[in-house]
């Protein structure tokens, strides 16, 4: 399956950014140690709510006929659910279940699955395949921001 290596990407996510916050305490987590930017905690917070969003697009791409996708304003999110409060681990596990679910149904699906599109509201038409490498990568990009956290704390 030529998506294998990209399903297989796919999947370390969760493993990934636990890795990258396991050594740091509590204080540290919270700390924004780069002014202007996100708390560790917040950026785990904003990946946790965009894995399901990322989910949805992809579901109803591959069971609707060119939906609309709503994008998202991260800033608003942040601002409003509860960043500060919310349990890491909980946010861990649900990136760790949204995706294995939904492995499931992608490593169910031919080739040209990958090639279904969704109307995103900013975007334009994206393919599956485009919507599963933004996810895949997500969490990647953002493990970069928290090693110049914790670079800039001592970590």
């Amino acid at each position: 399956m030529p998506y294998q290596q990209l399903l297989e990407e796919y999947a370390q996510g969760a493993d990934l950014l636990a890795n990258a916050i396991s050594s740091m305490t509590s204080e540290q987590l919270d700390a924004s140690p780069i002014p202007g930017k996100w708390s560790t905690r917040q950026v785990v917070c904003h990946l946790t709510d965009f894995e399901p969003i990322y989910a949805d697009r992809i579901k109803r791409a591959l069971v609707e006929d060119n939906p609309t996708l709503m994008g998202g304003d991260p800033d608003v999110f942040a601002n409003g659910l509860g960043y500060e409060v919310r349990d890491l681990n909980n946010e861990l596990n649900i990136i760790r279940t949204t995706r294995q679910q939904l492995l499931t149904v992608l490593e169910n699906c031919d080739d040209a699955a990958f090639q279904r599109t969704g109307q995103h509201s900013r975007d334009g038409d994206l393919t599956i395949e485009t919507l599963l490498k933004r996810i895949t990568g997500h969490i990647p990009h953002h493990i970069k921001t928290i090693e110049e956290k914790k670079q800039a704390l001592g970590v």
